[in-house]
């Protein structure tokens, strides 16, 4: 193996053992083929905590800002049992404002452009599902320059760089990442209120050499045997700095 599918592997176990660590003896982390065998036997258990964000119209960046905003504001228990099981997330296509009177959100984006369930065991918006299409973006992402997003709060002069590797992936798919990155970041301290994000849609994560807090690691679908880096959140930089450098040769790749 590679040195730079170790520092993956090892990334993927760190977010394997920060969110169950007894997986960690029943599972040999320290190898692709335990670290796979550990998350199918999460998704697979019945009764696992996730979240159904519905989806009426998706601009990125508003989509960030109210993800973070929802994440802040869950009851920390519920928080901790969604972490438990990896931050599960469903996306339906809907229009939140014709399902409130049926359903109960946790939080409704600006103009019910999105909205989010509370943390729940799967079983219990069964009906929801149902009643909803998986939300199907198979477009590419379209190219946009580095974009600033300002998260919702009194500004804290805190700022971080969100990088997103955009060959070969989806609209639908950035979404997956994204949330991963995001409400882990906002559940684990790292993001809060009033922080700044720079986002930044690069081809690939190349090098390993950005300072990351964090970053999501997933199977290569052209290798099965390799890992690749399909989006990351940088280490604060601090007021007054403008985040990690945005040459492309910064971030990491699989």
């Amino acid at each position: 193996m590679s040195p730079l599918q170790e520092q993956l592997l090892d990334r993927a176990g760190l977010r394997v053992r920060t969110a169950r660590p007894e997986l960690a003896e029943d599972f040999d982390l320290g190898t692709l083929a335990g670290l796979l065998d550990a998350q199918r036997s999460v998704a697979a258990a019945t009764g696992e905590t996730l979240v159904v964000a519905v989806i009426r119209h998706l601009e990125l960046t508003e989509w960030i800002r109210a993800t973070c905003e929802f994440t802040v504001g869950l009851d920390p228990a519920d928080g901790a049992r969604w972490r438990r099981s990896f931050t599960r997330t469903l996306f339906l296509a809907g229009n939140p404002a014709n399902l409130g009177e049926r359903f109960r959100f946790a939080h409704v984006a600006p103009g019910a452009a999105a909205a989010w369930t509370a943390p729940a065991p799967g079983p219990s918006v069964g009906t929801l599902r149902r009643l909803l299409k998986l939300f199907d973006a198979p477009a590419a992402l379209p190219a946009r320059p580095d974009t600033l997003i300002k998260l919702p709060g009194a500004p804290t002069g805190r700022h971080r760089d969100l990088y997103l590797a955009t060959e070969g992936c989806t609209l639908a798919g950035a979404l997956v990442h994204l949330n991963h990155v995001l409400v882990e970041a906002v559940l684990d301290g790292l993001l809060a209120p009033g922080d700044r994000l720079t986002l930044r849609q690069v081809p690939r994560l190349l090098g390993l050499t950005a300072p990351f807090a964090a970053l999501r690691v997933v199977p290569d679908p052209h290798h099965p045997d390799r890992l690749k880096a399909a989006a990351g959140l940088t280490e604060e930089a601090g007021p007054g700095t403008s985040g990690a450098r945005s040459d492309r040769g910064t971030a990491a790749s699989g």
